[in-house]
């Protein structure tokens, strides 16, 4: 039997992981799933063909070794997924950047690279809203993402600067729509659609995920959902063997709010055939292991 590195970190009590649902339909086409963390020392990557990095949730916590262990796997000759040339390009969140100058629509944004308390204070007016949203380049989890009015601005600068001093972040507005229809998530192997998602944050709240309260139910994605989330696949530097693209509603478009393709919930406990769809796309591209 062939052996699939699953790439996760050493704990994940307080998370929800479902990878475990793609496990049994590997394994009837002769993959071993093997969950592995990418702090574990001594591993021997060259014992499994292909490495998938999946529930590697605490990362960005220190991005470098993450970066380095990917590249000894990469050199291990193990197959990694998604690539490491992708990973470098999704890590930091300017890769909207370049989906954007492709015409790819996304939440209007205001770049960082240092720390400037008078530029928060005068973001308000070019991104014609009320309420603003902070987050860093590189996060996961919604860490260090703060929703703030200009009274909570000035209120929270002190906890701003010494945030936001030593990282890169981004000022986008907040977009009620998250809270009035939510942030869909549609999901592709391998370049094919899989399912979609909506999720919607609890009450008084503005982030999605489960882990902070976030509610989830699965929908059939429509026409311009599609659409949306198929220009972005077309715009991506290579096609991924799993892709995360989160939209939102903008004025009267679906916009790009992620693209995640390092480490997302896959969310196969929406969609009973999901797991089947990605064990199925993942054998396309590798074979079976018997």
């Amino acid at each position: 039997m062939r052996k699939v590195a699953i790439l996760s970190t050493n704990d994940l009590e307080d998370f929800f992981v479902y990878d475990h649902l793609f496990y049994e339909p590997l394994e009837e086409v002769g993959w071993e799933a093997v969950e592995v963390s990418w702090r574990a020392k001594d591993i021997n990557w060259s014992d499994f063909e292909v490495v998938i990095i999946r529930s590697t949730w605490d990362y960005q916590s220190d991005a470098d070794a993450f970066l380095d262990v990917l590249q000894k796997i990469v050199a291990s000759g193990a197959k990694l997924e998604n690539s490491l040339e992708l990973v470098q390009w999704n890590i930091r969140k300017d890769y909207l950047k370049s989906l954007e100058v492709k015409g790819v629509g996304i939440v209007p944004t205001i770049w960082c690279d240092t720390f400037d308390f008078e530029l928060i204070k005068s973001a308000f007016k070019p991104l014609n809203c009320h309420e603003i949203v902070i987050k860093p380049l590189v996060s996961a989890n919604a860490d260090y993402t703060y929703r703030l009015s200009l009274e909570s601005v000035i209120e929270e600068q002190q906890g701003l600067t010494e945030i936001f001093s030593s990282r890169p972040y981004m000022i986008q507005p907040f977009l009620k729509s998250v809270v009035n229809e939510g942030e869909y998530s549609l999901f592709y192997f391998n370049g094919e659609y899989s399912h979609c998602i909506v999720k919607v944050p609890k009450q008084n709240d503005f982030r999605v995920q489960e882990e902070h309260g976030g509610q989830l139910r699965s929908v059939e994605a429509n026409e311009p959902l599609l659409k949306a989330s198929q220009q972005v696949l077309a715009a991506l530097p290579e096609i991924p063997l799993y892709a995360r693209i989160d939209l939102v509603k903008y004025e009267d478009a679906y916009v790009t709010m992620e693209v995640e393709l390092i480490e997302p919930s896959l969310y196969f406990n929406m969609d009973v055939d999901s797991a089947q769809r990605f064990a199925t796309n993942f054998v396309s591209k590798y074979g079976r292991g018997n």
